[in-house]
Formats: C-alpha cells, sequence, structure tokens
C-alpha cells in the first residue's frame, strides 16, 4: 500500500504498519514510548471494529489504545500480515 503516513485507528484488523510518527504533547508522546511505540516499531492490529477501543501488537505484547490516542500515532507501509 501507500508509504504515506495515517492514523493508527484507520488500519485494518490483521494488518500490519510500521511507526511513522507520534503526534501531541510530551506527557502522551512520552507514554506511548514507554509502551514501546516508538518511530520505526512494527505493529500489527488485532482488533479494529472501527469503533471504541482497539486492540494492537507490538514488541510481542498486546496493548488497548483508545481511538483519541490511536490517532496520534501515523502509521506507513500497511500491509495484510502473513
Amino acid at each position: 500500500m501507500s508509504n504515506t503516513p495515517i492514523p493508527l485507528c484507520s488500519l485494518k484488523t490483521d494488518h500490519v504498519g510500521v511507526i511513522h510518527s507520534l503526534l501531541g504533547g510530551h506527557v502522551l508522546t512520552s507514554r506511548l514510548a514507554t509502551l514501546g511505540f516508538t518511530p520505526g516499531t512494527q505493529l500489527t492490529m488485532v482488533q479494529n471494529y472501527g469503533w471504541g477501543p482497539l486492540i494492537v501488537q507490538v514488541r510481542d505484547t498486546r496493548i488497548a489504545l483508545g481511538r483519541g490516542e490511536a490517532n496520534k500515532i501515523r502509521v506507513t507501509s500497511a500491509t495484510p500480515s502473513a
């Protein structure tokens, strides 16, 4: 797919992406980095119903995020996982 960064909440279930950037203030970006969301890291969308929280797998850990948080994470190279 495209290499244009999209919000994480736009990634479909079972697709993988690479974190491009984190938006937001210092507190949010620091919290996300502590959870493993750092630029260049691959992640897999485990659950995304299009509403409510979503679940992503980052660094062998499943993490639930609210849509507001997920909207501030930009990802690229979204492709179906094998």
